[in-house]
């Protein structure tokens, strides 16, 4: 940057000495002259349109009428600098004594272009190795000057960075810069807007001198963008750019911070920076942009957090690294923000959100941020004191959670929020020793089930809503509870008096303990285990949760023990169905019968075959006694009749032959 200046300012003078020389030249002489000397010095043609206008008196001085000068060779984006006109004074009698005195420099509608290649080639770099031969030997090349008073009128800035891929852009620049000594301090001021927001800075850095030859010096600044303001007091450093000192941001208006930037508007959530935003904290800014704050104060809207946070440059984007502690947290505006005609946790009373949630902002930067905090409200679901690592990476975000305090029990395990290509959310979860009416009130505005009790937790769901998100949930999981109550129900009343009215108000069903597995697929959570144990009944259950359609569709088969042992008892099987707010309860009388039926016809057929097997034996047994007799066969242990009948047979044939060969022998 400082090639800039110097070299323009040399040109200046290089200008002003040919127009005191050459005050009878005609200009286009004077200006093909300079234009010479510059694209020598510099590698880049300089343009000057019009008539060049000396003066020698009061001061001397030139006006020129439009300018242009070229960019770097690589860039594609016009020219570097474009001005309609440029005017110069220079103090006369200071000039003859040796000193360069720069009453004003004003630019009329200057546009300047800054670039970085994507190989960081800085189009602002001159001489060497970028063209032409200015160096620090060349004539005017670091002498010293000072200037009164130079000025921007109506212009235009914009700044590319090809590799980072980040335009800034300022229109209606109006600036003005004042070095009174060299070696004195510089000040800038000026306003100007970005995206239709208005900016203003104004700072001052001590000894110029130093700054321009790349070393640290003190610097102030205050810069506003929109209804946000920054500032920043402590040392700064131009080749490279370092910085060091308090920074004081208070950032309510987001949208402007970002639009200067060259960024999007992240569209922080409420709670974090959504309407008011402030940091504070001591700033470090490193030689490969590396920014550090250290004793950072954070205030969000109205959370507070306080740490230290690194923002380090990637590949690909920045990447952020904290270790922060916090007061008690509030997203979402808190409990309080729920609107009428919405259950809790649920939305709207006739279904989830179907409203578009938007991650684009995980994609912004790259976290590893560790958080300690007494409480979190998350507007339908508080959990307590709580320990955990944010991780996100290329859009994906991590919840560790290594403590969190919840309806009496604690939850750990990692929740997972991939905005890669989309939404889709996941995790597993343990809940130990958690009360479950008030969490599944929060959850799912159901608040009939007391108890306290254990899940173990996988899922996954994908889409760009929660009511899409809902729909599409699969995983599994495995649920315990101790003792407890289920309330707006008395299965033992219904079972006693078959009487499917037993629900409503003031009815409930105490249980020892509830136990059972799931799965889900495609929003709909499916149990087939579940074993209910209670002082007066027992039952096991099966059926179908509709997550995403908020109804249930199970059955339910309690027992009500008549004697101490469990026998004796009554089953009748209880159909729960409906939607969850109001779910219908019917005695599946119409099963007994079927049941009974299908008993029925299992011991007949029981009868049957069992009388079939006694006719089988009886049979067995006359045919044994049968080979006994006439064949004088004892069946051997393990051996079939048939076996023995051959047996037998083949004993009787063999005797009945030797029987024969006697005789034949023995005859005459």
């Amino acid at each position: 940057m400082r090639w800039i200046i110097r070299v323009g300012l040399g040109l200046a003078v290089l200008v002003l000495l040919a127009a005191g020389m050459l005050a009878l030249v005609p200009s286009d002489r004077v200006a093909s002259a300079a234009a010479a000397k510059f694209e020598t010095l510099t590698g880049r043609k300089l343009e000057i349109t019009g008539a060049v206008r000396p003066t020698l008196w009061p001061n001397l001085g030139v006006k020129t009428g439009p300018v242009t000068i070229a960019n770097a060779p690589w860039s594609k984006e016009g020219p570097m600098l474009t001005a309609e006109a440029l005017t110069v004074e220079i103090n006369l009698s200071a000039l003859i004594g040796g000193e360069v005195r720069i009453l004003g420099i004003e630019a009329v509608r200057p546009a300047l272009i800054l670039e970085r290649s994507a190989q960081g080639e800085e189009n602002w770099v001159f001489g060497g190795t970028a063209g032409g031969t200015v160096s620090v030997g060349t004539p005017g090349v670091g002498q010293p000057y000072s200037l009164d008073r130079g000025l921007i009128r109506d212009g235009s800035f914009l700044f590319i960075d090809h590799a980072a891929g980040r335009r800034i852009a300022l229109d209606a620049v109006e600036a003005e810069v004042a070095i009174p000594e060299f070696t004195g301090p510089v000040t800038l001021t000026g306003t100007a807007t970005s995206g239709g927001q208005a900016v203003a800075l104004s700072a001052t850095a001590g000894v110029y001198s130093a700054l321009t030859e790349g070393r640290v010096v003190p610097f102030q600044a205050n810069l506003t963008a929109g209804g946000s303001t920054v500032s920043f007091d402590g040392r700064l450093g131009a080749q490279p750019l370092v910085a060091e000192g308090t920074l004081l941001a208070d950032l309510p208006d987001m949208q402007a911070v970002a639009a200067l930037a060259g960024a999007a508007d992240p569209g922080l959530p409420r709670g974090l920076g959504a309407e008011a935003l402030r940091i504070a904290g001591q700033l470090t800014l490193a030689e490969d942009g590396a920014l550090f704050l250290r004793e950072a104060t954070i205030t969000a809207d109205g959370n507070t957090l306080t740490g230290d946070a690194d923002l380090t440059p990637g590949d690909a984007r920045p990447k952020l690294s904290a270790q922060l502690k916090a007061g008690p947290l509030v997203f979402g505006g808190g409990a309080a923000a729920q609107g009428a005609g919405e259950t809790a946790a649920t939305g709207p009373a006739d279904g989830w959100p179907k409203d578009a949630i938007d991650v684009s902002g995980l994609g912004a930067l790259d976290m590893a941020v560790a958080l300690v905090a007494p409480s979190i409200d998350l507007g339908r679901v508080k959990v307590g004191p709580t320990g955990l690592r944010l991780t996100v990476d290329r859009a994906r975000a991590v919840f560790d959670i290594r403590e969190m305090a919840a309806y009496g029990g604690q939850i750990t395990g990692e929740f997972v929020i991939n905005g890669r290509g989309g939404l889709s959310v996941g995790g597993k979860l343990a809940f130990a020793g958690l009360a479950m009416q008030p969490l599944l009130s929060d959850l799912a505005g159901y608040d009939r089930l007391v108890g306290t009790g254990d899940l173990d937790l996988q899922f996954l769901g994908v889409g760009n809503s929660v009511d899409a998100i809902m729909q599409s949930l699969q995983g599994q999981g495995v649920v315990e509870m101790g003792q407890g109550e289920l309330r707006g129900l008395d299965i033992g009343g219904m079972l006693r008096t078959l009487d499917a009215t037993y629900v409503g108000e003031g009815q409930k069903t105490a249980f020892d303990g509830v136990a059972g597995t799931f799965s889900i697929a495609e929003g709909v959570l499916t149990n087939t285990d579940l074993r209910f144990v209670s002082p007066y009944l027992t039952a096991t259950g099966a059926g179908e949760v509709g997550i995403g359609a908020r109804t249930l569709d199970y059955r339910l088969r309690p027992t009500a023990l008549a004697e101490a042992d469990g026998t004796g008892g009554v089953m009748v099987p209880l159909l729960i169905t409906g939607p969850w707010a109001a779910p219908k309860f019917r005695l599946d009388l119409e099963s007994i019968a079927r049941e009974k039926m299908e008993a029925e016809a299992r011991a007949l057929a029981e009868r049957a075959s069992e009388a079939a097997k006694a006719a089988e034996a009886e049979a067995k047994a006359a045919l044994e006694e049968r080979l006994r007799e006439e064949l004088g066969v004892e069946p051997a242990p393990g051996e079939s009749l048939e076996d023995t009948a051959r047996r037998g047979a083949e004993d009787a044939l063999a005797e009945e032959t030797r029987r024969i060969l006697e005789g034949i022998l023995n005859s005459d």
